[in-house]
């Protein structure tokens, strides 16, 4: 089946989500994500983006840029040079990210202020934080701080202030939702990750790929009896979810 043409951003400025392949974690330490970052600011001081908002997940980014040049170069660039990093630094080879990166064209200021909201609000939505200022990988904090070397805040701040921002993330971040205690208890991807570190003796989750197969599989099946979902494995090693599927 042939792909929808991606929509061009008049303005320039688009909300974009990359992806790990198989949704593989592609943060696996700091270091990666200061790297990540490092590569978002050296695409910016090259004048190919200029970067509004960052949001750095396990296994994927959240990014509100512009750029004059055609989306799928840009994020060619970027994605491409933090993979070939990525790969040295851990032994790898391969594709990093989904082929398809996921993009939307923003073109009003009442939108742009929305995306800004939605991608700082992600460590919250996932749990990983109460409140936004508390993420160390997402550019609240430069908003917070005023500081300018990750990402352009004065634009930002021409559309709305900082207390109007400030106040309009907490609209969201105040949300409480359903009552926690009401669901169904899950192991958490930190907690997951201690758990396949100690059970299996590797150093990443990701190691399970590079397994013999009757290995790897052994290592699924004792990571489903420790309740961790197939999504979850999938998520956290890099290995396909049919895969995980056909070991109950």
């Amino acid at each position: 089946m042939p792909r929808n043409a991606r929509k061009k951003s008049i303005s320039g400025i688009y909300h974009v989500m990359l992806r790990g392949i198989n949704q593989q974690i592609i943060f696996e330490d700091n270091e990666d994500n200061e790297r990540f970052i490092y590569t978002l600011q050296k695409c910016n001081g090259d004048k190919i983006i200029n970067v509004y908002a960052f949001c750095l997940m396990r296994n994927h980014v959240h990014l509100l840029l512009q750029t004059s040049i055609e989306i799928g170069t840009v994020i060619k660039r970027i994605a491409s040079s933090y993979a070939y990093w990525y790969n040295l630094k851990y032994g790898r080879c391969g594709h990093l990210f989904q082929d398809r990166f996921k993009s939307e064209a923003v073109e009003t200021d009442a939108y742009f202020i929305s995306v800004i909201r939605y991608i700082h609000s992600n460590p919250v939505k996932a749990g990983l934080c109460k409140n936004a200022e508390e993420y160390k990988y997402s550019s609240y904090k430069d908003y917070l701080k005023e500081k300018t070397e990750n990402v352009d805040i004065f634009y930002t701040y021409s559309i709305i202030g900082k207390n109007e921002l400030m106040q309009y993330h907490k609209e969201m971040i105040d949300f409480q939702g359903l009552d926690m205690d009401n669901r169904i208890k899950r192991v958490t991807d930190s907690d997951a990750i201690i758990i396949i570190k100690n059970s299996l003796g590797c150093k990443s989750p990701s190691d399970i790929q590079l397994y013999e197969i009757s290995q790897r599989n052994k290592a699924i099946k004792l990571l489903r009896r420790m309740n961790l979902s197939i999504r979850q494995i999938s998520r956290l090693t890099g290995i396909s979810k049919g895969v995980i599927q056909h070991q109950n």
